[in-house]
Order: structure tokens, then C-alpha cells, then sequence
């Protein structure tokens, strides 16, 4: 049936998400969800959104919920534009900022959906390496280029480029679009969103399917000036014109307001991850500094791929990348709960 494919379709290489296995007693470690529930304001939101209302269309340009987020952060409704998780925002990104030209360049080692919206859109593009220490080194990126993207942290690594690295970069680079992918920035980092004020180049993208812990209601956003949010618009209007359904718009809202719960669950996952830093350096791993909630480790004397094997026999799934191969040796592990974690440590001590 191939044959019917499009030339397109014939070159691509599309993402692989994490494994969402259907196995009894399961710890999941393995897509960095976030171990809590929503706030309980969401839910309530989210039933009061089950009404004879569904009949019709949500708000297409999420006014309310726009409104919210720029509140939140600080800067205007029209810097704000919002999308079916940040995957459909970063997508239209980079068909609305990034195709030019000159390649775009991002790290050697980091979400692997940039390479797929590359070829998705025919966006030329050229990869960085990390440094040594796995880590973005802002000077490698002074090359002419089409657009940087990277996230912050970065992901698998977790590694954190600081807000200053942050400013070296835009000062570098004021001719081209940045987009900073900041799917995990709270739980550890510090956002450069309030940089967006000083560098029109500067687009930030943000999810609510970690910290907020609403990976199921797919909500994401991005934080620009004008006229970059113009430019995603431009693309969302000529693809899909209601991007977000009732319950999204209502669910994010709540979730964007309860702050108080947002704050005390990302403590509890910052929590838990040094505790799990700290028992996993006991059993001998290296671990990366994470300021994201998922650690990215190695054991000297271990392979990585037969570690997740022997953990996946105990029911325990954790990530493992077997490409590049100077990380194959590492496991990603999203940080769970506290007895999700120590299951983990328990397993490992016997592996180990």
C-alpha cells in the first residue's frame, strides 16, 4: 500500500515516543509524566465542561485561557500563543520561524523530534555536539544559522543552560529566531521568559504536561513579541483553526490559577529526585546534574540496554536510548514517587 505514499511520507523518520506498556503492577518510569495528579480545581473545571455546551466550538483563539498565562508570566495576551501540547506548537515553529535558508542548528544530543519536524518540512539543519560533560556550549552556536532550538533543561541529559549562557546566546545570534524548549524548566530551572521583553527574537515554549501534570489534556504554549506569535498564528490558522477543545481551555486555566498546588507538587518531585541522586551515586552510577524530573544515569560496570531489560523483567520500565551511541550506556528514569523510586533502587541494588 505504499505505493500510494507521498514522496514526503517516503523520507520521513517519525518520532518514537516512550513506551506506554500495558503490564500489571507497573512502575513507569520511562516518559517523565509527572507522578501527581492535577490540581483538584482541574477536575472540577473539566466536569463543568461536560454540558450541552460541547455542541459547540471552543473559543478558537483561547482568550481566557491566553489571558491567564500571560498573568501568570507577566506579558500581554497577543505574546502568548497556545497549541495542542508543545510538540504542535514547537511544530509550528518551525514551519513558521525556522525554515530559511541557512540551516538551523541544535545539540547533538537532544529531543529527538527536531530532527523529524526537519524532515517533516524540509528545514535544512546542522547538530551541535555537546561538550564532554554533556553539556551546550553557547560559543558553538556563533556559526551563520537559519535558527537555534534547544531545550532548557535539556533532554535526555537534564543539564541546565543558565539564563546568562542564555543572554551570550541572543546576543550572538540577533538575526535569527531562538526557540527555547522549556518543557522542564520548574523543576530547577529559571525561565528566560522574562527575556522575551528585551530580544524579539526570543520564543519560548512551554508545556503543561509535566509540572502541571496534564500530559492527557495535550496543552502547550509559547511566549514571544507580536510579531513572532503573529507568525504562529499565520500557520495554526491555515492547519487546524480550533486547536484546543473545552476541556483543555477549562482544565488549563484551573491549573495555570492553582499555583499553590502547582508549586507544592514540583517540590515534591524536586524532593524525590535528590533523594533518588543520592541512592543511585551510592550504588556506583554516574549521575548528570538534572534540573529536570528525570535523571539521566550510567553505571560503569553495566550496559545500559541490558540494566532496562533486567529492570522491565521486574516491572519496571525506565528509558533507554540506544542511539547516539555515546549515550547508550545511560538510562533516562523519570522521578516517581518516593516508594515508585525506591522500588527502583531496591532493583537495582540486586542488578548491581
Amino acid at each position: 500500500m505504499s505505493r500510494y505514499w507521498s514522496a514526503v511520507v517516503h523520507g520521513l523518520t517519525p518520532y518514537v515516543p516512550g513506551e506506554q506498556p500495558k503490564l500489571a503492577n507497573l512502575i513507569k518510569l520511562n516518559t517523565n509524566e509527572n507522578p501527581y495528579g492535577p490540581s483538584p480545581k482541574v477536575i472540577e473545571a473539566v466536569r463543568a465542561e461536560a454540558a450541552d455546551t460541547l455542541r459547540l466550538y471552543p473559543d478558537p483563539n483561547s482568550d481566557r485561557l491566553r489571558a491567564g498565562i500571560a498573568a501568570y508570566h507577566g506579558v500581554t495576551p497577543d505574546e502568548v500563543f497556545v497549541g495542542n501540547g508543545s510538540d504542535e506548537v514547537l511544530a509550528h515553529a518551525f514551519m513558521a520561524l525556522l525554515k530559511h535558508e541557512l540551516p538551523i542548528l541544535f545539540p547533538d544530543i537532544s529531543y529527538s523530534f527536531y530532527p523529524v519536524y526537519c524532515g517533516l518540512y524540509a528545514i535544512a539543519h546542522r547538530t551541535v555536539p555537546l561538550t564532554e560533560a554533556f553539556e551546550i556550549d553557547v560559543d558553538d552556536y556563533r556559526a551563520p544559522n537559519g535558527g537555534i532550538v534547544f531545550p532548557n533543561p535539556n533532554a535526555p541529559t537534564g543539564r541546565l543552560l543558565a539564563l546568562g549562557e542564555i543572554e551570550r546566546l541572543l546576543a550572538g545570534n540577533a538575526d535569527s529566531v531562538v526557540v527555547i524548549d522549556e518543557a522542564y524548566i520548574d523543576f530547577g530551572g529559571e525561565s528566560a521568559v522574562p527575556l522575551v521583553a528585551r530580544h524579539p527574537q526570543l520564543l519560548v515554549v512551554r508545556t503543561l504536561s509535566k509540572s502541571h501534570a496534564l500530559a492527557g489534556l495535550r496543552v502547550g504554549y509559547a511566549i514571544g513579541q507580536p510579531p513572532l506569535v503573529e507568525a504562529l498564528n499565520r500557520v495554526k490558522d491555515s492547519f487546524n483553526s480550533y486547536p484546543l477543545d473545552r476541556f483543555a481551555q477549562a482544565g488549563a486555566l484551573a491549573s495555570i490559577e492553582d499555583h499553590a498546588y502547582f508549586e507544592s507538587i514540583c517540590a515534591r518531585v524536586v524532593a524525590t529526585r535528590s533523594r533518588l541522586v543520592a541512592a543511585m551515586q551510592a550504588l556506583g552510577f554516574e549521575v548528570l546534574p538534572s534540573a529536570a524530573n528525570f535523571i539521566f544515569a550510567r553505571h560503569p560496570a553495566h550496559d545500559g540496554a541490558a540494566l532496562a531489560a533486567a529492570l522491565r523483567e521486574r516491572s519496571i520500565i525506565v528509558r533507554h536510548f540506544r542511539n547516539p551511541e555515546r549515550i547508550a550506556p545511560f538510562l533516562r528514569i523519570t522521578v516517581g514517587t518516593d516508594a515508585q523510586c525506591d522500588a527502583l533502587v531496591g532493583a537495582l541494588q540486586a542488578l548491581c
